[in-house]
This record gives C-alpha cells, structure tokens and sequence, in this order.
C-alpha cells in the first residue's frame, strides 16, 4: 500500500506539503513523503468517525481501516473536511471479494447454521456513490488482487490475527468446536494446488479524491 501511494503521487504529480498517514503501523510511507518535502503527522489514535481537530491537509492517506468502520459515509465526509483546498485523500483497504478460499472453508465448517466470522467489507461497486455524496471530487475507485500462497489453514488465521484483520464484530460468533475445526481445514486442504499449498486472494480497494480548489 505504502509502494502504491508512493507511486499514485508521481503520476498524479501532487507533490505534498502537509500529510496525514493513518494506519502505517510499518512506517514505510512516511520517509518517502518525507524525501519529496512533505511535513508528515502520523496520529496513533484518531476516531474516524468524527471530526478530526486537525485540518488543512494537501495529502491524507489512510492504511487498512475504513472496512471496519460503522459509518463510511461520515469517515469519508471527515477525511474530505480535514483537506485543504485541493488537498487528495488516498484510503487503502482490503474489500468485499477478499478471502474466498478462507470463506468457503468456515462454510464447510458449519453448513447448516454458518456463523458470521468476518465482518462485512465494502463492494467496491458501490464506493464511487459513497465518494460522490461525500463531496469528493474526481473520485476513483480501483482495485487489485493480491494472491498469498499457505500450506495450512492454520497458518492463514495467524497471519490474519498477526495483521490484525480477524473478526472486527462487536459481538463475535462462538468458537468453533473441534470437529467443525477439522472440516474446515479439510475444506482449505482441498483446494491445494500440486505443492500442497492454497492460494488465498486479498482484494486492495483504493479511494482517491480530491477537495475542489474552491474549498467545497
């Protein structure tokens, strides 16, 4: 995500004076804004969906957090409010086709009665609507696949928690009992390739926009 903003910025030109990274746990954006001149806040804990004290930003870029919002729609207003006049936000997420492999085995798992165990992510077909109605302007919303290769179910869950992408739910389902475990590691088993491993997809939406030049 960090690689991909870098390179939205050249070929869009847009080179920033002040930004706002949200959600770069890495810290691998900021040097590179850093290096093109830009004074960078990198705040650790911010609310989303409100207001945010800070304003006047020519660059907002958020990692990974806006599928887990309850409220799109005001986070996309607030990140617009936070712009300067002809500011640009780029947000990065994972969207609504992620995970298939990971989907059809908690499927396998409980057949009759399927729990929810992810929470809901956001169809990217219906995100340019979103940025409309929040003011953006030339909003464009685009994505890409992002193919992980595992050996076991196992170890796709732990780099799930590790990322902190696991069930963001307020009130999650129950755990799986052991037999219901074992069918879903079957499940993901049976769509190995000839190597023994499964590849698992990761959708990357991204939503870039802008705050007109007149302020709106």
């Amino acid at each position: 995500m960090a690689e991909d903003s870098l390179e939205r910025l050249a070929f869009l030109q847009h080179v920033p004076q002040r930004a706002m990274v949200i959600g770069d746990w890495t810290d691998s954006l900021s040097p590179g804004l850093q290096a093109m001149g830009a004074a960078v806040e990198e705040p650790r804990e911010i609310d989303l969906e409100a207001p945010y004290p800070l304003g006047g930003f020519d660059l907002i870029v958020v990692f990974g957090l806006l599928d887990a919002v309850n409220d799109l729609p005001g986070t996309l207003i607030h990140l617009h409010a936070a712009l300067a006049p002809g500011g640009l936000v780029m947000a990065h997420f994972t969207g609504g086709q992620s995970l298939p492999a990971l989907r059809s085995a908690m499927l396998a798992a409980e057949p009759e009665r399927p729990a929810a165990r992810i929470h809901p992510l956001v169809d990217p077909r219906a995100a340019t609507a979103l940025l409309q109605r929040a003011g953006w302007k030339d909003p464009v919303v685009d994505t890409h696949a992002l193919t992980v290769r595992y050996s076991t179910l196992d170890r796709l869950v732990s780099d799930l928690r590790d990322q902190g992408l696991g069930n963001a739910l307020a009130k999650p389902a129950t755990p799986l009992g052991k037999a219901a475990i074992t069918r879903a590691r079957i499940a993901f088993a049976a769509r190995a390739e000839a190597d023994g491993k499964t590849s698992e997809t990761f959708e990357i939406v991204t939503l870039t926009g802008r705050r007109s030049l007149a302020g709106t």
